[in-house]
């Protein structure tokens, strides 16, 4: 997400600390390390992994953890499918690397010779990452994944994002999979392992990792970013669904003053203050690479996404800031005799999307684009 100001002082060296590499922690998902130390205690390791879940939670944090348990390990047998790995030691029972382990630092500083990590590049005109993760290093992972191991031990490569790879990157990602090399490993790293190729995710172990509890999400942000205030803390732990990346992202961002400014702002629906919402408008758009444009209008859309869900179930979920329930209590009630509740409200959230969509893409004026999604609330409550 793009941030909308500075970070506080200790951003960076926060940032540092849970940079997937070099972070030695994994909270929350020790149900996922249990599978995959069920996996190598069994002496039949899978050579790929398809490790999926949403933005932010650790599924990169969980592919290094296991990249750098695996190069710490004696040389494996001669086929994943056929010798054990254990050769008769004692079962492990953690996946823990420490940090001052040789094989941490060299991780960390992408020094280690068998291990290969191929993600998004940044874009340096654009001040931001590509799309798209460039075949051409896509297709140096089979090369990589075949030679001899440079330490004697496997060789363990890392796609984060690979959702991210072109038709010709899953192509060349399908062959390796096809024949997998002997002491190779794959771990391919997804926020949406459903929008690959069948063939690829068949060929995978799967591994599903579920959003962080909000405790530990409160408790990850009071570790690592002392900066943000306490009093905020729960607030951005449930307006990021269990993911401690986005809760940091909203952070930076401003994006809980602008939840707390947004809310205030449609609980004048059906009608909103015309004044207030030109002055939102302008906040938004007073400067074009602040990130606060892209920041409020995810959120619209995730605020209005919730409000179906909890149409759709009959229920309310915790609220966020104050008055988000009532909120949602009278929308919930506003008289329409020909669409139902449930329906108007998705069909707006549907028609907000595609209006966001189209501001990014056909370069339309931001604030008119506000204002047209505010006036398509204004018309749904009526």
């Amino acid at each position: 997400m793009s941030k909308a100001r500075p970070p506080a002082p200790a951003a960076p060296a926060a940032e540092e600390a849970l940079a997937p590499r070099r972070n030695p922690d994994l909270v929350g998902h020790e149900e996922a390390e249990r599978l995959l130390l069920e996996a190598w205690n069994s002496g039949r390791l899978p050579h790929a992994w398809l490790i999926g879940g949403t933005p932010g939670i650790g599924k990169a944090t969980l592919a290094f953890r296991f990249a750098r348990f695996v190069l710490a390990q004696e040389q494996p047998g001669d086929s994943l499918f056929g010798n054990s790995l254990l050769g008769g030691a004692a079962p492990v029972t953690s996946l823990h690397i420490g940090p001052d382990h040789p094989v941490f630092r060299r991780v960390a500083s992408g020094g280690h010779a068998d291990m290969l990590t191929i993600e998004r590049q940044r874009d340096e005109k654009k001040g931001r990452l590509k799309r798209d993760i460039a075949v051409d290093d896509v297709r140096k992972i089979g090369p990589f994944l075949r030679r001899t191991s440079a330490e004697g031990g496997w060789r363990v490569a890392v796609i984060d994002g690979a959702d991210r790879m072109n038709l010709s990157g899953l192509n060349a990602i399908l062959k390796i999979l096809e024949e997998p090399p002997p002491g190779a490993l794959l771990l391919l790293v997804s926020d949406n392992p459903g929008g690959m190729l069948p063939t690829i995710r068949s060929r995978c172990r799967k591994l599903t990792l579920k959003p962080l509890a909000e405790e530990t999400v409160i408790d990850l942000l009071g570790q690592h970013r002392p900066d943000i205030a306490a009093a905020d803390r729960p607030a951005l732990a449930r307006l990021s669904e269990g993911s401690v990346g986005r809760a940091i992202d909203l952070a930076d961002a401003g994006g809980l003053a602008l939840y707390r400014e947004m809310i205030g702002l449609l609980s004048d629906l059906p009608r909103i203050d015309i004044v207030a919402a030109h002055a939102f408008g302008d906040k938004l758009t007073r400067k074009q690479d602040d990130g606060m444009f892209e920041t409020a209008t995810e959120l619209l859309v995730w605020w209005l996404a919730r409000f179906a869900r909890s149409l759709a179930r009959g229920s309310w979920p915790a609220e966020v800031v104050p008055g988000e329930t009532a909120l949602m209590a009278r929308l919930a009630n506003a008289p329409n005799p020909n669409v139902r509740g449930l329906e108007r409200w998705v069909e707006v959230w549907e028609k907000v999307q595609r209006l966001f969509a189209r501001a990014e893409s056909a370069n339309l004026d931001r604030k008119q684009v506000v204002l047209n999604a505010l006036s398509a609330l204004e018309t749904a409550a009526a």
